[in-house]
């Protein structure tokens, strides 16, 4: 679908950095492998004060949800308050993001198939 392009989501991510949603870790959208050569995006999130990658991308090829997927670590990870605080708010953000994902496609297939 063409929502998936890099240049669709890149757009949306600046559109979602223009909120005002104040987050210290980086979003950013990378090539992911489309079937056949396809110009599809996928969302890498990284936080502050964890080293997890997170991706955001649609649940299956053609839908409209988006998921988070937290990849998995090699070691444990100790944070004290105020860190594990700021992970919060930033995985709140990164929630939001995926709503917003979410919301932007939906609104993309109501106006492509009208």
């Amino acid at each position: 679908m063409p929502f998936r392009s890099l240049e669709t989501i890149g757009a949306w991510l600046e559109e979602f950095a223009g909120l005002g949603y104040r987050f210290n870790g980086e979003f950013k959208v990378i090539q992911q492998d489309g079937a056949g050569g396809a110009d599809t995006g996928l969302v890498l999130v990284r936080l502050t004060d964890a080293s997890t990658v997170i991706t955001i991308q649609p649940e299956v090829r053609d839908a409209i949800r988006w998921v988070a997927t937290m990849e998995p670590r090699e070691s444990a990870m100790v944070l004290d308050a105020p860190a594990l605080l700021n992970v919060a708010g930033e995985l709140a953000v990164a929630s939001a993001l995926c709503a917003f994902l979410e919301a932007k496609s939906l609104a993309y297939v109501a106006v492509d198939s009208a």
